[in-house]
């Protein structure tokens, strides 16, 4: 399952009194930089000693200009099938139990991403630098080692920590590239082949997943705003089916092991799926009969205005999201919807704090070692923690989404737009659109209208202050 996630570059919208609004910190506090300096100076505190993995050709691939490298790959030809290499970054070997590097994680849950900068769960120090899996510097990382046979379904597992030193950052635009052109570096030239093969197997699980695009907020030449829809690559999706390969793995261990936490996400019930099935009917979708809603929903196309309208709609399917701990025999209800399957968070502890003590557990587990206690003691509180940081991550992300639509339209107060309705509630007499340019959502009345029409709006009025904006529906 893909998220969605904003990429920005700075300009002159006030995003730093959207931060503050927020209680955002502006600065890392100074004890735990400090704190997290002296662990990089004095190297990992677990496993000091660890096998040398590295003359493994590891490439990182992440957006352009990404310096918190948290995973790095190599796809390899197998006899029974593929060999996925996936390494981590080996935070926890760098975070002292107690210490105010580890507090300050907890009070932060998550790196926050602004359009002008980040605020990151980790000093830059250690995120960016020294824990970071950059080209051609040694660094301490937990290595998953899977294998799959040829139709990409997992038949071995292996996880240690080692040392790796990759050999290329990738980015995601030139990884895309390199596939049109058929140049695609060596060590994930297997990709596009495993994450294909990953995706018919997530649709055999009827997993759900959603073909939403990113909203981009870009800086323009001339140092203003824009906003801009943007499809995710064929590449992303495929790096995500290693990430998700390696959390389904981690979630089978923990299961295995009595001990854990996973990231659920409830299966709809029927009346949600009946719902989606009628929405389809009433725009002439096909839905045949007893195809499930992930086969259904992945076969929709974001492009096509009734196909966006459902999309929107689906998303009320994939509500709920969590993570359930437990220590002793796992609850009945640790599915996740969008995987199909049990899966844990533990492919970003640069990023996320969750995927540190996932990580640690299911290192214990597979070398039949207890679990640490710095890591049970702590398991029990993640969940809000994470909850209160996720809360906060879609808060801000939508906060400058909409301040920067607000912004592109102060000044064009009584033009018209092309929009597509998304929904219409007309019992309330409110629908909501999204304009084709610039692509900003909007509520008006629904009178006359119909889900997955594409309309007329003219805009009323736009104020930047209060961050809000009127549009009305021709008809």
């Amino acid at each position: 399952m893909l998220q969605r996630r904003i990429y920005f570059a700075p300009a002159p919208i006030d995003f730093a009194a959207i931060r503050r609004s927020l209680s955002i910190p502006e600065q890392y506090p100074a004890e735990a930089v400090d704190d997290a300096v002296r662990s990089c100076a004095a190297g990992p505190w677990i496993a000091p000693e660890r096998r040398d993995a590295t003359d493994l050709p590891l490439v990182t691939l992440d957006p352009a200009g990404s310096m918190d490298l948290d995973q790095a790959v190599l796809i390899e030809v197998a006899p029974s099938g593929y060999r996925v290499r996936y390494a981590i970054a080996d935070v926890a070997a760098y975070v002292h139990p107690g210490g105010a590097l580890e507090e300050e994680s907890f009070a932060r849950g998550q790196t926050l991403y602004s359009p002008d900068l980040a605020t990151p769960l980790h000093p830059v120090q250690l995120s960016e630098s020294a824990v970071s899996l950059l080209p051609a510097q040694r660094r301490a990382a937990v290595l998953w080692t899977i294998d799959l046979d040829s139709s990409g379904a997992s038949t071995g597992v292996d996880v240690e920590r080692v040392w790796v030193r990759s050999i290329a950052r990738l980015d995601y635009v030139s990884a895309q590239r390199d596939i049109e052109m058929g140049t695609l570096h060596p060590s994930i030239a297997l990709l596009p082949e495993v994450g294909k093969l990953r995706q018919d197997l997530a649709r055999q699980r009827h997993a759900i997943s959603l073909d939403l695009p990113d909203t981009n907020v870009l800086a323009t030449p001339g140092g203003q705003w824009t906003l801009e829809l943007r499809a995710i690559t064929p590449i992303e999706q495929y790096n995500a089916e290693i990430s998700l390969l390696t959390g389904m793995c981690a979630a089978e261990i923990m299961i295995r092991g009595n001990v854990g936490i996973l990231r659920t996400l409830p299966v709809p019930d029927q009346k949600q799926v009946e719902e989606l099935r009628s929405s389809f009917v009433a725009l002439g979708v096909a839905w045949p009969e007893g195809a499930p809603a992930g086969s259904i929903v992945a076969a929709l196309d974001s492009s096509n205005p009734k196909h966006a309208a459902l999309l929107e709609q689906a998303v009320k399917l994939l509500r709920g999201a969590g993570y359930t701990v437990f220590d002793g025999a796992p609850p009945t209800a640790i599915a996740h919807a969008g995987v199909g399957a049990p899966y844990a968070h533990v492919t970003a502890p640069l990023r996320r704090l969750v995927d540190r003590f996932g990580t640690e557990v299911v290192l214990a587990l597979h070398s039949r070692a207890p679990v640490p206690s710095w890591v049970t003691d702590r398991l029990k509180s993640l969940p809000e923690v994470m909850g209160t940081s996720d809360r906060l991550a879609n808060t801000l992300e939508k906060a400058c989404v909409g301040a920067t639509g607000t912004f592109l339209l102060c000044d064009r107060i009584g033009e018209y737009f092309s929009a597509t309705v998304l929904h219409v509630d007309s019992e309330k007499n409110r629908a909501s659109v999204i304009l084709s340019d610039p692509p900003v959502r909007a509520k008006c009345e629904s009178a006359g209208l119909s889900v997955g029409a594409v309309i007329k709006v003219v805009l009323l009025a736009a104020d930047v202050a209060a961050n809000t904006y009127t549009v009305q529906a021709l008809t």
